[in-house]
């Protein structure tokens, strides 16, 4: 059942300081509906994870495994909901929204931040943006088989985006989920 009335929060998880300092610099000035924890995106109390895989949806390095063995068969509703989609390769900057099997968080938002497995990104990537920006894209806009993301997913807690496997700078990645924001929401951080 959806509840429109609680209030739309992004939770910006790290397990290390670097990654935890630069998303508190660079979102210092998003306001009340963005915050940083500092520890797993397991932790957080969310409807939603992130999931940086890559364009074909195997979820098995970095994060991605940890989502595999914490929610049996999420893999395979991925790979399934890509191939439905988009013929078997999610483009980057496009995101896909799939169950997890359990009741928080009950939804998965699978936005590649490289195309294959492992893929090492480069200084100047704007790989984080793109899949921060699916991400916000999917919740403002996306649509569930019983109404709008929205109405069921009011707090999403996303990892670094590339900044493992990826080997993207914390510092970059911050700065690219807040532009994504910004554009996405303005500076109110309006969802709905």
């Amino acid at each position: 059942m959806p509840d429109s009335s609680r209030t739309p929060e992004l939770v910006l998880c790290a397990v290390d300081e670097p990654l935890a300092t630069a998303w508190t610099a660079a979102v210092a000035d998003l306001g009340d509906p963005v915050r940083v924890h500092r520890g797993s995106v397991l932790d957080v109390v969310a409807q939603a994870v992130v999931s940086p895989a890559n364009s074909y949806g195997w979820m098995r390095g970095g994060i991605d495994a940890v989502y595999a063995r914490a929610f049996p068969g999420v893999e395979q509703s991925v790979r399934s909901a890509v191939l439905a989609s988009y013929g078997g390769e999610l483009p980057l900057g496009e995101s896909v929204i799939v169950p997890t099997g359990e009741t928080e968080p009950a939804w998965l938002i699978s936005a590649p931040t490289m195309r294959e497995p492992g893929e090492r990104l480069p200084a100047d990537t704007v790989h984080p943006y793109l899949a921060a920006r699916a991400v916000f894209l999917q919740w403002r806009d996306g649509k569930l088989e019983d109404g709008p993301v929205r109405e069921f997913v009011g707090t999403i807690a996303m990892p670094g985006l590339g900044t493992g496997v990826g080997g993207v700078e914390p510092a970059t990645c911050a700065r690219q989920v807040a532009a994504a924001w910004q554009e996405v929401f303005g500076r109110t951080g309006h969802v709905q």
